[in-house]
């Protein structure tokens, strides 16, 4: 995606990714639009290929570095997709507690990697995205 002033809508967005990309990438924006419509999406400049952001979040690191960042974020990388999904708590990260029930999948803290729609189990993925609303971001996870 070429670099602009400003980024483009949604829409463009998911017009200017390859066929099949755009498909898998679709099909997860829909679900999380249906899971938590208050959200409202954006594209996210800046972040390599592009990435559609739902929600916003205040944080404060531990270094005491504080910004906004989106609550859940979706992106069509070059090897695989990403979904992050920005909960937790003093237990933990959502995604990093729930990684074994996502599917055929490689997690991180907060983010989901996958490389096929069938890999990813989507009714686990939107009840984190439900919970990701509730919590209203990641808040005193050490």
């Amino acid at each position: 995606m070429p670099k602009s002033a400003t980024p483009p809508t949604v829409a463009e967005f998911l017009a200017s990714l390859p066929a099949d990309r755009r498909a898998t990438i679709t099909a997860v924006h829909q679900a999380i639009k249906k899971t938590v419509p208050k959200q409202k999406p954006f594209v996210a400049a800046g972040m390599g290929l592009g990435l559609i952001g739902y929600g916003k979040y205040r944080y404060k690191s531990a270094s005491g570095r504080e910004g906004e960042w989106f609550l859940i974020g979706l992106a069509a990388g070059k090897a695989y997709y990403s979904l992050h999904i920005c909960s937790g708590g003093s237990e933990g990260y959502s995604v990093e507690k729930n990684a074994k029930k996502l599917g055929k999948v490689k997690c991180g803290r907060s983010c989901i990697n996958f490389k096929k729609l069938e890999d990813l189990n989507l009714d686990v993925a939107m009840s984190l995205v439900k919970q990701a609303e509730k919590d209203g971001g990641i808040n005193a996870v050490t």
